[in-house]
């Protein structure tokens, strides 16, 4: 009778502390944490961490904690669907990332097969959204709303000027790359020059010897900060004053690390700064006093975050595929970088992207700042 007694009471202890786990939403954070994207890897996790820290102090969701799980996708996709599948193994529900797209593509699908939503700060690619997966959100604009922008701006300031495209043989730079050729051939413009090379690589004077020989004026680039940083370096070596233009993919202050004076002049196109925000002074100095200074993608993973917790509130439910049926009906989420609302498809109704340069600030140290006109 007593052992009876005994299992009756831990098994009765087991549904107790079961339920008390089960209570706790697990969100997981995905992306290059470690290699040559690691930057991005962190803006993501340090805005996810930091709202569901102050989530939490507030009481969490629904009466419930949020509990943070990082997963290393080293910019893979094999790895990112090895993550995917390690954060459906371990319980967790909501996922911000991956960074890039051509990670985020397969490893949304294994969250689709599995009731798990997911809303990515960074991956641009329109099949990210177009494929209408019920769980696919992004905090981002897309590929071919950027390449607009892009393909304005150098008829407006290179009309007549020698034109390159070059990619880095990504999912990413060969679709805003495409589109980019696409949107300049709309305004009668064929570049001189359409490229692509690898990443990773640290020699990229065939390349550059290419644009050289052509003269090029404008490097429309279609790729991430570290290659575009060495092929700046090397066309300076060159004596070339061609200027460069990207986008999201450069957003990070190691984009001034590898390339040095070599960056400045650099135009770019992302989202307006909202770490520059008056209502986002005290969240920025929070992330301060982390160590961590907010930039690129950190309040695009922060607010999707706020977007997860508004979500379950007005689902009444931390359910992914309830949240997602409030995330689609256009509910207006408030976030740290503004209003925001979602289309059927799960992209965003609105997002405007602005022009930066890359210069030197009165301190000395080189960023971007947004054009004036």
């Amino acid at each position: 009778m007593k052992l009876k007694w005994f299992m009756g009471v831990m098994l009765s202890a087991s549904f107790v502390l079961g339920g008390s786990a089960q209570a706790q939403i697990k969100i997981g954070v995905a992306g290059p944490m470690t290699g040559p994207q690691a930057a991005f890897g962190a803006q993501l996790k340090n805005g996810v961490k930091l709202a569901v820290q102050n989530i939490n102090a507030k009481g969490g969701v629904l009466g419930q904690k949020i509990e943070v799980e990082v997963g290393d996708d080293q910019a893979d996709p094999k790895q990112g669907v090895s993550v995917a599948n390690k954060f459906v193994g371990d319980g967790v529900t909501w996922i911000v990332g991956h960074f890039n797209t051509g990670v985020t593509i397969p490893a949304s699908e294994v969250y689709a097969d599995n009731g798990v939503v997911l809303i990515t700060p960074s991956a641009t690619n329109e099949k990210v959204t177009d494929r209408k997966l019920w769980n696919v959100f992004r905090t981002c604009g897309r590929d071919d709303q950027q390449a607009q922008v892009w393909a304005d701006f150098a008829a407006s300031h290179f009309k007549g000027k020698k034109i390159a495209v070059v990619d880095d043989k990504t999912t990413y730079g060969q679709d805003i790359a495409k589109n980019t050729v696409a949107q300049l051939a709309k305004r009668g413009i064929t570049p001189d020059l359409m490229e692509g090379v690898n990443a990773g690589e640290k020699d990229y004077s065939s390349i550059v010897t290419k644009m050289k020989n052509k003269s090029i004026d404008l490097l429309i680039w279609g790729g991430l900060y570290t290659e575009a940083a060495l092929i700046l370096r090397q066309l300076r070596d060159q004596g070339m004053k061609t200027i460069m233009l990207s986008g999201d993919g450069i957003t990070s202050s190691d984009f001034a690390t590898v390339g040095g004076d070599a960056v400045i002049g650099t135009q770019m196109t992302f989202p307006p700064k909202f770490e520059n925000e008056p209502q986002n002074a005290d969240l920025v100095g929070q992330f301060k006093a982390m160590g961590f200074t907010p930039e690129g993608y950190t309040l695009f993973s922060y607010a999707a975050v706020q977007i997860f917790a508004q979500a379950a509130e007005a689902a009444k439910s931390t359910d992914p595929q309830k949240m997602a049926e409030v995330m689609h009906s256009g509910m207006t989420f408030h976030t740290v970088r503004g209003d925001l609302a979602y289309d059927k498809k799960g992209d965003l109704t609105t997002i405007g992207y602005v022009i930066y340069t890359w210069r030197k600030g009165p301190d000395g140290k080189i960023d971007y700042y947004q054009n004036i006109n």
